[in-house]
């Protein structure tokens, strides 16, 4: 049987309710680890200035002060969340396991058990085309308010 390490335990405490009650009900089914929760206005600044002022590609738009991520709300309102093992350039299998995440997550709110619906990182618009976007957060899952 699956379950949280206490890493990705206290990663996702550190998440909406919603959130919580998401994840708890996809990990027996799909083996899975929380890359991040909550994220501090320092670390959300970092991962602005990379592919700005410090190398790497970008990978958020939003520099938590002018611009607040989901992430830099506490509880958080978004969590970054991957299949295990981790493997970052199996994009098919993040996709896979983002239906299975977004089809949990949209049971839960037609059964009255979460209060808000979910977002994908891979497909902001939530037409369910996942090709149409440029920038792509495939671990990114978010409330919608």
């Amino acid at each position: 049987m699956n379950k949280w390490s206490d890493t990705s335990r206290e990663r996702l405490l550190s998440c909406h309710p919603d959130i919580i009650r998401i994840f708890n009900e996809v990990l027996p089914h799909f083996d899975c680890t929380v890359v991040e929760g909550h994220r501090p206005v320092e670390r959300q600044q970092q991962l602005y200035a990379q592919g700005r002022t410090e190398p790497g590609p970008i990978v958020t738009k939003v520099d938590g002060v002018n611009i607040k991520s989901k992430h830099n709300y506490q509880p958080s309102r978004a969590i970054d969340v991957v299949p295990f093992p981790i493997d970052w350039h199996d994009t098919g299998r993040m996709y896979y396991f983002a239906g299975f995440v977004m089809a949990t997550a949209q049971r839960l709110y037609d059964q009255g058990h979460i209060q808000h619906r979910l977002r994908f990182g891979g497909d902001w618009d939530m037409d369910t085309e996942v090709d149409d976007h440029t920038f792509m957060d495939l671990p990114h899952f978010e409330l919608i308010d």
